[in-house]
């Protein structure tokens, strides 16, 4: 097995590092002090391609491969969590429900303007009553000739305070549980769809993250993604790529907050030496990076099963888990390197630290993930 990258995906890899570096970094403090997004810097991702990078060139995508979105995640969440799960949740999760269930017409009225640079998706699965358990939701869809009805509330919408499109699911039949969910497309515009203010959290602070309500809004048949019932296939199915752009995230909000830490510790002195020549941070350092490029492999590995159509699943349930995990130690780890200037909002570790929380959270818990891993195993 050949673990060097091909030298397509370094070039995409030093692009992506540039971007991170050039355009995300100098914005990233003020945008988290805010809790606000830089809607220029919005722009400058779809301009770059950012927001496309799996997707045909067909409909406007880049038309890379999933191991390349991945490594755009990992250089993007080096430097900032939040705008990493800005393009993590349009692309992993509203673009491939489109574009893995929807018709060729809907491709070409919903996908395209979304990897082609022209709008913004968010995701809405969780409600404030159901989150691990879908079937638990409330929000119903009521079919009214050609057309659905569509009541209920949507919770910790990612992108929804400025996205255009919103991919949602809603109960179409109660009475079968998970069966009886199904997906939907709907405008901002729609009548009866109403964004809340920002919900004030722990780290990602400025990724948008409201609360969307429903009330009567009616959308033609037409915007239902998939048939009728295939609601929870389709989540599943967009969670399970999602999970591998969590586990990059990770991976690189945590080699973020080491690459700060070892900055730090190569200059501070301490008892007349640099930090760096102790023995202890030596040893701590190692086994941070080597965490980290465990983390970094499993991945990769699940990017690399995604792009190969193999039951990539389990595989990325195992790299969030890791990741995730390895994240906020290493996070933590780093902020104790660096003493009390590391709990100091004017280094990136404190906030790289708030980030990483969340990735033990989203797009599956860890507990979920345990599920899932447990499950492939065919142990019970």
């Amino acid at each position: 097995m050949d673990f060097k990258l091909t030298k397509t995906h370094l070039l995409q890899q030093e692009m992506f590092r540039r971007f991170a570096e050039n355009e995300v970094k100098p914005l990233a403090e003020e945008m988290d002090e805010t809790e606000i997004f830089d809607l220029e810097l919005l722009k400058k991702m779809h301009r770059y391609g950012l927001m496309g990078i799996p997707y045909s060139k067909k409909y406007g995508g880049v038309g890379g491969d999933y191991l390349g979105y991945a490594l755009a995640m990992e250089e993007i969440a080096k430097v900032d969590g939040s705008t990493s799960i800005t393009i993590s949740v349009h692309t992993s999760l509203a673009c491939s429900c489109i574009n893995d269930f929807g018709t060729e017409e809907q491709k070409e009225t919903w996908l395209r303007p979304l990897i082609d640079g022209s709008k913004t998706g968010c995701y809405g699965l969780t409600e404030p009553n159901a989150g691990t358990d879908a079937a638990g939701q409330q929000t119903k869809a009521v079919l009214d000739g050609d057309h659905y009805i569509i009541n209920g509330t949507k919770i910790f919408t990612t992108n929804s305070g400025f996205a255009d499109t919103f991919v949602m699911f809603a109960m179409t039949d109660k009475s079968v549980g998970t069966k009886g969910i199904s997906c939907f497309v709907v405008d901002r515009n729609t009548p009866g769809l109403t964004v809340g203010p920002n919900i004030h959290r722990m780290g990602i602070r400025a990724a948008s993250n409201c609360e969307v309500s429903y009330e009567n809004v009616r959308i033609p048949v037409s915007q239902r993604i998939g048939k009728e019932g295939e609601g929870f296939k389709i989540a599943m199915k967009a969670l399970d790529g999602g999970r591998i752009g969590i586990a990059a995230q990770a991976t690189g909000i945590a080699q973020g907050a080491l690459n700060e830490a070892i900055k730090y510790v190569k200059e501070r002195k301490q008892f007349g030496k640099r930090i760096s020549s102790f023995q202890n941070t030596q040893f701590k350092v190692a086994e941070m990076q080597t965490l980290i490029d465990a983390a970094r492999m499993m991945t990769w590995r699940a990017a690399v099963a995604k792009d190969n159509k193999e039951n990539f699943g389990p595989m990325a349930a195992q790299a969030k888990l890791f990741a995730s995990q390895i994240a906020n130690d290493v996070c933590r780890d780093a902020v104790q390197l660096m003493g009390g200037y590391g709990y100091c909002r004017e280094y990136p570790v404190e906030r790289a630290l708030r980030d990483a929380k969340i990735t033990e959270i989203y797009e599956g818990t860890s507990e979920a993930m345990k599920m899932v891993i447990a499950g492939s195993m065919k142990i019970f």
